[in-house]
C-alpha cells in the first residue's frame, strides 16, 4: 500500500520548534521530490518546502531561514525543522511526492502522486 504518513504535529509556543517527519512506504522514495504543503484554516493550501532527489531545495518566503528540510533515503523520511514558530505558521501540514524534480507548486494538487492525511500545528500562547 502507498502511502505518505505525516507526524510531529502538536501545540507549541510563539518562538519555539517543531520537526515534522513524512514517511514514506510502498514506493522507492528516492526517486521523488517531497513537499510540505500547509493550509490554516479558511486559507488555500500552499507550499512551504520542497526537497528534490538530489538535495536541492526551496522554500516559500515566508518561512526561509526558519525552517529546513531534509530527506534520509534509508529511512524513507523527510524532515520539516521548523524554528522561531509564530501563530501564523499554525496549519496543517502535509507532504506530498511528485516525481524527481521540485517544481515549485505550480501544478494542481491532483498533479502530485500521492498525499499524507496531515499533521496539526498550532502556535499559541
Amino acid at each position: 500500500q502507498v502511502q505518505l504518513v505525516e507526524s510531529g504535529g502538536g501545540l507549541v509556543q510563539p518562538g519555539g520548534s517543531l520537526r515534522l517527519s513524512c514517511v514514506a512506504s510502498g514506493f522507492t522514495p528516492d526517486n521523488y521530490a517531497i513537499n510540505w504543503f500547509r493550509q490554516a484554516p479558511g486559507k488555500e493550501r500552499e507550499g512551504v518546502s520542497c526537497i528534490s532527489t538530489d538535495g536541492s531545495t526551496k522554500y516559500a518566503d515566508s518561512v526561509k531561514g526558519r525552517f529546513t528540510i531534509s530527506r534520509d533515503n534509508a529511512k524513507s523520511t523527510v524532515y520539516l525543522q521548523m524554528n522561531s514558530l509564530n501563530p501564523e505558521d499554525t496549519a496543517v501540514y502535509y507532504c506530498a511526492s511528485e516525481f524527481l524534480r521540485c517544481t515549485g507548486w505550480i501544478k494542481g494538487e491532483d498533479d502530485y502522486d500521492y498525499w499524507g492525511q496531515g499533521t496539526q500545528v498550532t502556535v499559541s500562547s
